[in-house]
């Protein structure tokens, strides 16, 4: 029997870019707080919905069989009005009307910005890390991260086989607009020739055209570029590749496709994890926390000391796929 909690009804909210694992953490939010005897809401289209008004009630029925399905049934987006006093103060108001006790905000960064200052006018607020970045800070890892690499990873096997058959280079971007994580894990999952992360100033000699001639050297005919989007541009890159090495690069950008599908046992377990985590926080009275993960353990810290950490590229993970590229 779970502990009587201090907070008898609260809200949840999937805010910024959506990852595979959501659904599963909003079932987990939900499913956690009716067993301590919480209402729940649910909050469509992140911070927006908030400041409108736009939710509806939660129950087990609400979270059947979602566990399984990529995107967010509560609809995300990003809210320019809720950065400005006006819409803030909308945002409290709505929580005021509905007797909200606390939010769980699943997202990024821009997202865990938002709860703390929800926390500021008095909102209990608990984030949970949602982006295929997995570039929040002080967490290991970040809930869509394990699907998104393996979606990356099955489409580059998949062109693998038609840059052998024709003999040619591949030039595929990955995302990562700032963080190089997933570039990374992916570039040496598939055995990249070579690997662009915005962590590393590009240098296309150094990093793209020696390796390639590293790897023809050694009788490889056929070759993988690895892009964040972040890093270079893949079509500037394919570019420089036909005319300074005279290939015939093929470009793909493979974008939101990475963004959906089924989650992985992983980022489903991880989610779930993480839910049950928040609304034990909320039930206990705590406020402006995030969850996070450290290796195999879902701990917490403040929101903003959490953010305010400094999360750099795994440099064991780096120095391998240093040594494995351009062969």
């Amino acid at each position: 029997m779970e502990k009587k909690s201090s907070v008898s009804r609260i809200g949840v909210l999937t805010s910024g870019g959506d990852a595979p694992g959501m659904n599963a953490a909003i079932r987990s939010v939900v499913r956690s707080a009716l067993a301590r005897g919480i209402e729940v809401v649910g909050i469509r289209r992140g911070y927006a919905g908030l400041i409108s008004g736009d939710i509806f009630p939660m129950d087990g029925n609400s979270v059947s069989r979602i566990i399984n399905r990529g995107g967010t049934i509560l609809y995300t987006a990003r809210s320019d009005q809720f950065r400005t006093e006006e819409g803030m103060q909308k945002a409290v108001a709505t929580c005021k009307l509905l007797g909200l006790e606390g939010i769980v905000a699943i997202g990024g960064d821009g997202t865990f910005r938002g709860a703390s200052a929800l926390a500021s006018y008095g909102v209990s607020v608990v984030g949970i890390p949602g982006t295929i970045d997995n570039d929040i800070v002080c967490t290991d890892y970040t809930i869509g991260f394990d699907t998104a690499a393996n979606t990356a990873v099955e489409c580059i096997d998949r062109l693998r086989d038609t840059m052998q058959s024709h003999e040619r280079c591949a030039v595929v971007e990955v995302m990562g607009r700032h963080a190089g994580y997933l570039a990374l894990q992916v570039g040496v999952a598939v055995g990249a020739t070579a690997v662009l992360v915005p962590e590393r100033p590009y240098s296309f000699e150094s990093h793209v055209a020696d390796k390639i001639r590293r790897a023809r050297l050694s009788g490889k005919t056929n070759f993988i570029i690895v892009v964040a989007e972040g890093a270079a541009s893949a079509v500037d890159v394919g570019e420089q590749i036909r005319q300074e090495m005279g290939l015939d690069p093929r470009v793909t950008i493979l974008g939101h496709i990475q963004r959906g599908g089924a989650p992985t046992v992983k980022d489903r377990v991880m989610a779930t994890r993480m839910g049950y985590e928040a609304v034990r926080l909320l039930a206990e009275g705590k406020t402006n926390r995030v969850v996070c993960a450290k290796g195999e353990q879902i701990i917490n810290r403040d929101i903003m000391e959490g953010l305010a950490m400094e999360k750099t590229l795994n440099p064991e993970e780096f120095e391998v796929m240093t040594v494995m590229t351009g062969k």
